[in-house]
Order: structure tokens, then sequence, then C-alpha cells
């Protein structure tokens, strides 16, 4: 894979890791059963292939739909084509001028033919040799003598080949894609604005003349018109995975929007998971500064947007989920009163800590001391007795996720921080292993902005609280540890000591001002 500078990058927890390979073999969040092949839903190999112009938002449904089924724990990996163009040609190298035309020169010919050789080598590879099930193959794939002879080529290695096209013929999703792809492709890094903006738009000049629809009738394919406003579907039916993509891409859309986490306020009586307490004073004052200090940070954003030369248009609207629980239906009442739209969901009620809920650390190892080594063994797949382990609520939460994709107004989730770290972990890739340390101190809202190539993320600060409610939840006690007596009603102790850890404040708390660049460092075992 040294073709690809995607696939050499190691990530945080802070960087969306989309494109990173896992280092051994693992179960993903949501994986439901594991196959001595690698392949599961009893289906084969198969390439999924992008069909569409540039700034159609191809890179988004690549990134998107490998998301969803690595979160599935079906083995994908993402071949972008631009990626091997720019590392063939190096980060500055010429590209010729007819690169993206069709009749281009016979050295630019074979220049492509070698990149596409090379991307064409690597997919193969992935399939025949690291038990690989799906490879999306990210790239314009202009005309349908092309498509045609690609599906050939690799039925002849017994692999299906699905289509997707993106076809837009609203331009307001056309300019908005190219604003995002200016901003995130590594093809106009320390460009200036409006000379990347200029080149981009060269590029889909240079490709629309001989671009064709897809309307093959003998080929599998899918169409998105318009950011999923419509959907046509043609000859999909080859099996249980193929079903399932056709179903997440039903609820995809490529319109850009913020996603926010935040907890929910502090209660009056200790937090349980029986007792559903209303919010204390502490609480709703929390509420209403962190109500302030979105309200402003969004403002403040488009304020920014505007001075970049971004349109002056009003701020995208804003919805709330909380779950059915007091604590968190209260933290939203300041945002609803303000005229935001609130919706319940009953699937984001929190980790249920069965039997130990308000045990000490010193009681739950003296009942349960086999529960305990298996915790601490794997605290993601865990579950103490009558209580879920986070695998249960990620599965729980998959009618949340597809929630999520359909989303196309900006949204703010109040929630208790085992959903927000699962909901997270699906946004930025994360690994099962790191989902039950993520953190979420409470003076911090967590914003995740959507890009082409990955997902970005910023912490943004509520100033002003009681540092007593700010810190993580109970369940965040290190195992093993010399029994304290301390009390842990959450299922989620036990991370041991030799893994992944909660971050150190220090290393992530955000600069003054709005809103920072979140950035990472995974503190070391004492």
């Amino acid at each position: 894979m040294a073709n690809s500078p995607h696939f050499r990058r190691r990530s945080s927890t802070f960087v969306d890791a989309i494109h990173d390979l896992p280092e051994k073999e693992a179960m993903a969040p949501a994986q439901l059963y594991s196959t001595e092949s690698g392949r599961l839903f009893h289906s084969g190999r198969i390439v999924i292939s992008t069909v569409g112009l540039p700034a159609r938002g191809k890179t988004h449904i690549s990134v998107a739909m490998a998301r969803y089924l690595r979160w599935l724990g079906v083995k994908t990996r993402i071949f972008h084509l631009g990626d091997y163009r720019r590392a063939t040609v190096g980060p500055q190298g010429e590209i010729p001028q007819d690169y993206f035309h069709v009749n281009a020169s016979p050295p630019t010919i074979l220049l492509r033919q070698k990149i596409l050789k090379r991307c064409r080598e690597d997919i193969y590879h992935f399939l025949e040799h690291e038990n690989g099930q799906v490879a999306i193959y990210d790239a314009v794939n202009p005309v349908s003598s092309g498509r045609q002879a690609l599906a050939k080529e690799f039925a002849k290695r017994q692999v299906q080949t699905l289509f997707i096209e993106s076809h837009c013929t609203d331009e307001r999703i056309i300019e908005e894609n190219v604003r995002s792809v200016k901003i995130s492709s590594p093809d106009y890094k320390g460009w200036e604005s409006k000379d990347a903006v200029k080149d981009y738009l060269r590029r889909i000049a240079a490709r629309h003349p001989d671009f064709e629809t897809m309307e093959e009738p003998h080929l599998h394919w899918i169409k998105m018109i318009n950011a999923g406003e419509r959907v046509i579907v043609n000859n999909c039916a080859f099996g249980y995975l193929s079903q399932r993509i056709v179903f997440y891409l039903l609820n995809l859309h490529i319109k850009s929007r913020q996603t926010y986490f935040v907890r929910a306020g502090t209660t009056k009586t200790e937090d349980s998971y029986k007792a559903d307490a209303s919010l204390s004073d502490e609480g709703k004052d929390y509420a209403k500064k962190l109500s302030e200090a979105l309200t402003s940070h969004r403002e403040h954003e488009r304020e920014q947007l505007i001075a970049r030369g971004g349109p002056n248009t009003a701020l995208k609207p804003l919805t709330i989920w909380t779950s059915t629980r007091k604590r968190t239906m209260e933290t939203a009442e300041y945002l609803e009163e303000k005229g935001y739209r609130v919706r319940q969901r009953a699937q984001m009620s929190q980790l249920n800590p069965g039997v130990c809920e308000k045990m000490s650390e010193k009681r739950i190892r003296e009942e349960y001391p086999q529960e305990v080594e298996k915790h601490e063994q794997d605290p993601y797949h865990h579950r103490y007795p009558r209580a879920e382990s986070y695998h249960d609520l990620a599965v729980r939460l998959e009618p949340i996720i597809l929630e999520l994709e359909r989303e196309q107004n900006d949204l703010l989730i109040i929630a208790h921080e085992s959903v927000l770290r699962v909901l997270y972990g699906y946004l930025m890739a994360c690994n099962a292993h790191d989902i039950p340390t993520l953190d979420f101190p409470r003076d911090e809202i967590i914003e995740i902005i959507p890009a082409s190539y990955q997902n970005e993320t910023k912490r943004i600060h509520i100033p002003g609280l009681p540092s007593p409610i700010i810190p993580g939840s109970p369940e965040d006690i290190q195992i093993p540890v010399p029994p304290s007596g301390a009390v842990s009603p959450f299922s989620g102790i036990g991370t041991p000591q030799n893994g992944s850890r909660t971050p150190v404040r220090g290393d992530m708390s955000p600069k003054p001002g709005v809103g920072s660049s979140l950035k990472m460092v995974l503190s070391p075992p004492p």
C-alpha cells in the first residue's frame, strides 16, 4: 500500500481513523460474529466503484460507506485514485494540462494507465491476500465503455462490481461541495482559496463534455440524485450485503452539517440508572451556560465563514436529540424555549449497569472476581450480570446511527457519556478498544465537522462552570487499583492500566477562544 499516503497515517482517537489500517485483526464495534475467512453475511467479494463528475460527493459517499461497513465488521478499504496520482507525481509534482481530459495525449494516457495499474494491483491484493471483502474504488469512471470493461475485469476474479453514481443538477450542492473540497482535498493544501476554486472548476469543465451517466441495464448500479433527493437502483439483488448497502444509501445525504455532543446536567440526587431525577440547581445553571456557549459559537463560525468569502446566509437549523431521561430533556429546555426543535430517542438511554449499580469497587471485586477479570481483558464486550456491554449499546444504537446519517440539519446530541462514546466512536472510526475510555468533560462541547476525506473535530469550551461537575463519569476509575470503596454506579469500571486510558485533561483542553482544533495525546501507562 505504499502508493497511497492515507494508508500510512496512524491516528489518535481525536483524528478520524477511517483511512487507518488496523494493526491486528479485532472485532469491530458493532460486529455480531466472526468467520474463519473474515467475510460476513454469506457474501463474496465486492468492489464498490464510484461514478460522477468532480464536486458531486463521490469521496464523501466512499468514506461514509466505509465507515458504516467497518462498524458492522465488514473488512472494507477505500482506494482513492487521486491518492495514487499524488503518490506517483509527488505532492508538488506537475500534472499534465490534459490529465483530466478524456482525449489526452499519449504520454498522459501512459501516466494514467500506470497510476490505474498500481491502484488495481492494491485492490486485488486486498481482496485476494488480506481477506478483504469490500474494496471501494473512488474515481470518476466517466464513460460507459470503461465501466463495462471494469466490471468484466473484476468478474474474471469472481468479484462483484457495484457502481454508485452521485448525480447533481442542484448548483447549490455543487457550490457547497467545491468549497468543501478546496478546504479538505490534499490537492489544494497551501493554495489560495481563489486559485483552488478556479483550478477545481477547470477540472470539472474538462470532464463534463464526455461524461456519460449510468444507464447500463446489465450492470449493478445505484444512482443518487441531488444528495439523496431521489435514488435509482438497478439490478442490485446479489446478496444480503448488497441490500444492506442499498438500505444505507437510502439514508445517506452529502449535504454539509455539524454534529455536537454534550453531557446532560447534574441531578438533584446521586446519578443512578434506576432513578430518573431532575436537574439540580447546578445542572440548570450548566444547561443555561451550555445553551449560551453553543449559540455564541455557531454565530461566531458563521461570521468567520463570511469573512473567508462564504455566502452571507442564515445559520442552518439546529435539531436537538435527547434520551427519554429527565436530566437530558431538562438540559435541552433552554434551547427549546428559544425555538429549537427537541426530539426524544428511547434508544439513547445510558448503559445498563445491572447488578453493579451503586456497588463499591471493593464489593464488586469481592462478589464478582471472575467478572472483574473478564472485564479487565475486554472492557468493550464484557457485561456484568444483568448489565449491558458497550457492544450491546452499539447494536442498540444502530437505528440512531442511520437517523444520524439521514439528518440534514445541524444536530446537538445530549446524552449520557456511554452513549456519546459509542456515537463518537462511529463518526471518528474509533476501534472497540478505545471507545470505553473516551472522555467527555461537562465544560466542553464536542463538534464533529464532516469533510470529504475525513471528519474533523473541535472542542468548544463552556466557561464559568464549577469544577466539581466537570470530570467524566464515575466509571473512569482504573483497574487494577487498590480497593478504594469508591462508588461506581456504571458498568464501565475496569479500564485496564496497561491499555488505552482516558486522556490527560492538559493534553486536550482548548486554547482560549470560542473553539480550538482538537488534538489528542494518549497518556502512557503509569
